[in-house]
């Protein structure tokens, strides 16, 4: 369970009951009672007006409520543009989960702030279906489930090649998606263009290894900028 879903279920936990002991929120949440003395002590900084101490039981003030859901005009000027860019850019079941986000978000909006996401004047113009995502839908699946992508990539000069890669990371530039990876073939790391795979299977489950793990890539990455400066430094 992620926590801020545990930290949900516990209010609601304390508002059902006039005194609950850390033991029985343990039992309920399926967690340490230690989770639930720093569940409370964080609901408590953070505002939620929780009575009560470990050893006795804890309850809510009377009359406390959750707020509703609310977002400042940037806030939802920034999900309204990360949604239309996905709609635009992304592969189709990406675009549609993007599209269910914000209907969820804009649901539980006070009015005014529904009214403020319909009137968002931050425009993404959608692409042609899989113009420059490629096969991201299959890609997200291998990053998901931790499994291999066989491809058959088509390089800038039009040659092809079968590669067999760990997916890493996707990246967006704009107007492309890569692939951070770790290369079979060539035994390092490489990044690959979506938009220049004609294939892209899923293949075996693999295991994370140390030189091959996302922290590594960007690691080469940082070395191969410090190197390439350095060889375009003037020489003094």
């Amino acid at each position: 369970m992620r926590r801020a879903d545990r930290l949900f279920r516990l209010v609601q936990l304390l508002r059902r009951s006039r005194l609950v002991t850390a033991q029985r929120i343990a039992t309920e949440l399926e967690v340490s009672e230690r989770t639930v003395y720093r569940d409370i002590r964080d609901l408590s900084l953070s505002g939620v007006p929780v009575r009560g101490e470990a050893g006795v039981g804890y309850a809510l003030a009377h009359g406390f409520d959750l707020p509703p859901m609310t977002f400042n005009e940037e806030e939802i000027e920034a999900l309204v543009l990360g949604a239309r860019v996905v709609q635009g850019y992304a592969d189709p079941a990406l675009a549609r989960a993007a599209d269910a986000a914000l209907a969820k978000i804009e649901m539980v909006l006070p009015e005014g702030a529904r009214l403020r996401v319909a009137s968002t004047r931050l425009l993404a113009p959608r692409m042609k279906p899989g113009a420059t995502a490629g096969p991201l839908g299959a890609v997200r699946e291998a990053l998901r489930s931790s499994r291999k992508l066989e491809l058959r990539y088509r390089d800038e000069k039009g040659a092809t090649s079968k590669r067999t890669v760990r997916p890493l990371a996707i990246a967006f530039w704009g107007k492309i998606w890569t692939l951070a990876s770790w290369c079979e073939l060539r035994r390092d790391f490489r990044s690959f263009r979506l938009d220049r795979m004609a294939e892209a299977e899923l293949a075996a489950v693999f295991q994370d290894e140390p030189g091959k793990s996302l922290d590594d890539f960007i690691k080469w990455v940082t070395q191969r900028e410090t190197q390439e400066r350095e060889a375009a430094a003037p020489r003094r």
